[in-house]
């Protein structure tokens, strides 16, 4: 009985050290991307929001897909599109948390296209 106990013991043990050193699969998934869109401020633009931040709107097929963007760069960019809508080229990471999808953003840049 003894001996079970302590087989049962390591096993439970060894299952848990392996899944806690393991990778996230959110942090296997994070590589960067890059998006074209409509950058635009949820409030001021959209009147969606009670207050200022960056939100990304991509078509994609027949459906408009908003990101929620984050990071420095974002902060920084935000006063560009307040209050109007530019066409940007964003890369960062992608995710999805409570529904929506984030894009914690690493570079943002004026789309060629728009700038004529």
């Amino acid at each position: 009985m003894k001996t079970i106990i302590t087989t049962l013991m390591s096993v439970a043990l060894s299952a848990f050290v392996l899944s806690s050193s393991a990778p996230a699969a959110e942090e296997v998934m994070a590589k960067p991307v890059t998006i074209k869109g409509t950058a635009t401020c949820p409030k001021c633009d959209l009147g969606t929001e009670k207050e200022c931040s960056t939100v990304l709107q991509v078509k994609e097929g027949e459906k408009t897909v908003t990101y929620q963007l984050s990071g420095k760069v974002d902060k920084d960019w935000h006063k560009k599109i307040c209050k109007g809508p530019q066409e940007v080229t964003a890369t960062g990471t992608v995710s999805e948390k409570g529904g929506k999808k984030m894009m914690d953003v690493t570079s943002i840049e004026i789309s060629e296209k728009a700038v004529k």
